[in-house]
């Protein structure tokens, strides 16, 4: 496993004062095709209660996926769903999606879940928005030989040589996430080859005997096989993947465009209504 880059998550606030970490590649080019990573993880209540009232999107794919705890997701389409445990949860928003993400609270158990963001190939940008989850369907699962657990949730993965479909097909960049998640002193190999970006992001534990551990992003070359290690203590990663669309981005809030010009458009046609409404 090559290790190209390495990047820290940074704690900040959205929505409604939601403490989160957050990676963000706005650039066009460190994340590509992804833009931003954010995790939700705390055991105070005061933390999330204000979730994410209702706020417009334009030209980005949302990917939400809940750990522990859970959100409802509403939006302008009609969707009304309680997105739990386990759960994933894709929008590709298109040409404009007005939603919500309120907390649903798990007195025992707090919150930890992420939400990614993937930006949209530009001749796609304005197409009719998209909404899937796995509520009804759950998330298909390989365990191996060791107990190492591959969730996977979005694209198509092979873990030990074995192939597995992802919840969500689909996603902008040819996108694919997984979880993966090690006990104590245990490995396993990905087979990262068909895919141009590869991130792997540690929500807990440490990488082996290396200095990665929880909150770290780890870009690595998809040209070798990527080995995943746990040390002393239980490991758990997500992994992103695919391929980037380098086109040039410009970005301000919920909206993602291609030119200054795009963004103007958007915030005037959100203010215009023509987004539509969470009824």
């Amino acid at each position: 496993m090559k290790v190209i880059r390495s990047q820290k998550a940074y704690a900040t606030k959205d929505g409604a004062g939601v403490r989160i970490n957050r990676i963000a590649g706005f650039d066009g080019k460190s994340l590509d095709p992804y833009l931003m990573i954010d995790e939700l993880k705390s055991d105070d209540e005061s933390d999330y209660m204000g979730g994410f009232p209702p706020h417009p999107h334009r030209g980005i794919e949302t990917f939400t996926y809940i750990r522990k705890g859970g959100f409802e997701h509403q939006d302008q389409m009609g969707n009304k769903k309680a997105i739990r445990s386990g759960d994933v949860q894709w929008m590709s928003t298109g040409r404009g999606v007005v939603h919500s993400e309120m907390p649903l609270v798990d007195e025992d158990n707090g919150m930890h879940g992420f939400q990614i963001w993937l930006n949209m190939p530009a001749k796609e940008k304005m197409r009719p928005p998209q909404y899937q989850d796995s509520v009804d369907t759950g998330v298909p699962t390989l365990v191996n030989s060791e107990q190492v657990e591959l969730r996977a949730l979005a694209g198509a993965w092979s873990m030990d040589a074995r192939f597995i479909e992802g919840a969500i097909q689909g996603l902008a960049g040819k996108g694919a996430i997984a979880d993966v998640i090690l006990p104590k002193n245990t490995k396993t190999v990905l087979d990262i080859s068909m895919h141009g970006k590869v991130l792997v992001y540690i929500h807990s534990g440490q990488l082996g005997d290396s200095q990665f551990t929880a909150g770290n992003l780890i870009e690595v070359s998809p040209t070798e096989p990527l080995v995943l290690e746990a040390s002393v203590m239980n490991l758990g990663v997500l992994v992103l993947a695919g391929q980037p669309i380098k086109e040039d981005i410009a970005h301000m809030g919920p909206f993602v465009m291609n030119t200054q010009e795009q963004l103007r458009e958007a915030v005037r046609d959100y203010q215009l209504g023509k987004f539509g409404d969470i009824v």
